[in-house]
């Protein structure tokens, strides 16, 4: 996480004029090997690492290699009960929906639950439970668009878009108010 685990490059000025003993951490490098595990390829990603659907799509360039299945284990209880847990889901639930991946959560007071590759909750605990939760991930193969999009290209060309449209709009208003 940008600023939580590692500081991003231009920033690093900052945590050294503060003195801050964390400001070292680097990232990882994106695109990391999946563990195979019983025939399953998970693919772990910590806290709000599934945020950034670019990165998890990076591990489905090579549909061979691509997870079977999303693993996240996050410690959010610094976040209390507040509506940052389901918050948090939500954005696992719309992984699994985009990869058609199922999404094991592990968590210590939010949203412990099992994902379905179409985004539905299947099991979950409730909050603030200690205990375990037990039920049966059926890992899936195959890319989705998104998957291969985002695999080869990222959000990059989106983005270009997204502000060409801003700009030309912006233009054709400019021009308009004349």
């Amino acid at each position: 996480m940008p600023f939580g685990e590692f500081i991003p490059p231009l920033f690093k000025w900052f945590t050294r004029m503060m003195n801050i003993p964390l400001g070292d951490f680097n990232r990882g490098a994106v695109g990391q090997d999946s563990f195979d595990w019983k025939g399953q390829r998970l693919a772990a990603n910590i806290c709000y690492e599934d945020l950034f659907g670019e990165e998890l799509g990076v591990r489905f360039v090579d549909p061979a290699r691509a997870p079977t299945i999303f693993v996240n284990v996050s410690n959010i209880g610094w976040f209390g009960d507040t509506v940052a847990i389901d918050q948090h889901l939500q954005i696992s639930r719309m992984r699994a929906l985009e990869f058609e991946r199922p999404m094991v959560r592990a968590t210590n007071t939010g949203a412990t639950v099992i994902i379905d590759h179409t985004g539905q909750v299947a099991q979950s605990l409730p909050r603030n439970t200690r205990g375990a939760l037990v039920g049966t991930v059926q890992g899936r193969n195959g890319t989705t668009p998104f998957a291969w999009w985002v695999g080869r290209w990222g959000l990059w060309p989106l983005w270009i878009l997204s502000i060409a449209i801003v700009l030309i709009a912006t233009r054709a208003r400019d021009t308009g108010a004349r």
